[in-house]
């Protein structure tokens, strides 16, 4: 028997949703049809967020309960549906989606995309990002709280940098802070960027931490530099998380984020939200900054380089990675 379905038009395109009923969130009850829904009604938003860009797809097709598929390379899909090489740190490369329109992006939540993961960089450019991106990541034993304070310290050197930044829940516990950079940098040199930002963030906060090995972060809140190395993504902004209550990745100002709840934004308010306010975040490619102060710091510390994630090759100038209780003395 063929199974259920709907169609939808987007943008001028007929979407087909199969199985629409079936539940994909069991605390908010919320099925494949409200997701797709989700994705349409805040359509100039997220394709804000993800237009151009290389985005992996975090599908669950039967629903949060079940294990992510988690896909870099598109799976077969219409014509209209625009993809772009990419390049991975290991030399391979692969066709990752290209979002252009809403329609696409509703494509793709019919195929159980709850989350979506853009690059920094667009399809014209993909070796110099366009976009610094400062990843608040609460530990263990830290909490939203302490996260929302170290974005603060973030905004004031943002201030300081005569930058502006973004800020938007992760949808979990952290914070994400965006920052529209101009693309003349490679990824090695972003890269740099944040490491400095993020040990300034640590200078500045008694509650933040720059240290990549676990065992050094204690009840910190980690500055994940690491986030803007090539072929790294963080969720992108109006993205739904993979949580039975559906949260969403939500674009906030800093007065919003002075006191608001994470939990308040969900699939179910974001579009009441964005048909009120529209998107928070529309001012974001008005302008695009300079990263040379920050370099200028990086150069300017003796400590250098700091480890790349475990799956990347060793990298000119990286330290030994070795978490630091594991290693033997040098010499």
């Amino acid at each position: 028997m063929a199974s259920p379905y709907i169609e939808i038009e987007v943008g001028g395109r007929t979407v087909k949703v199969t199985n629409p009923d079936k539940v994909y969130f069991p605390e908010a009850g919320a099925t494949k049809r409200d997701l797709v829904e989700y994705y349409v009604s805040v359509g100039d938003g997220v394709l804000r967020a993800l237009r151009e860009r290389p985005t992996y797809l975090k599908r669950h097709p039967d629903g949060v309960g079940t294990d992510a598929i988690y896909q870099k390379r598109m799976p077969r899909h219409p014509d209209w549906i625009e993809t772009v090489t990419v390049r991975f740190p290991s030399g391979r490369t692969a066709d990752a989606f290209c979002p252009t329109e809403v329609a696409a992006i509703a494509w793709c939540a019919n195929l159980g995309t709850i989350d979506f993961h853009p690059w920094p960089a667009r399809r014209a450019d993909l070796d110099h990002p366009d976009e610094l991106r400062i990843d608040i990541d609460p530990q263990p034993g830290t909490s939203f709280e302490q996260a929302r304070q170290v974005a603060f310290t973030v905004k004031e050197i943002l201030d300081e940098l005569g930058m502006t930044g973004f800020p938007k829940t992760s949808g979990s516990r952290g914070i994400h802070v965006n920052i529209r950079i101009e693309p003349r940098w490679t990824f090695t040199e972003v890269r740099y960027a944040a490491i400095a930002f993020a040990r300034e963030v640590e200078r500045r906060s008694d509650l933040a931490t720059s240290a990549w090995w676990k065992e050094e972060r204690g009840e910190k809140v980690f500055i994940d530099y690491n986030q803007n190395a090539r072929d790294r993504t963080v969720v992108a902004a109006y993205s739904v998380r993979a949580r039975p209550d559906a949260r969403v990745s939500a674009p906030v100002t800093w007065d919003e984020l002075a006191g608001c709840d994470p939990r308040d934004f969900d699939i179910r308010t974001m579009p009441k939200r964005f048909a009120e306010l529209g998107d928070v975040h529309r001012a974001i490619d008005d302008h695009a900054f300079g990263i040379g102060t920050l370099l200028e710091w990086y150069d300017a510390d003796e400590r250098g380089d700091m480890p790349y994630p475990p799956n990347y090759p060793k990298m000119p100038g990286e330290p030994r990675r070795v978490q630091p209780s594991k290693a033997r003395p040098s010499g």
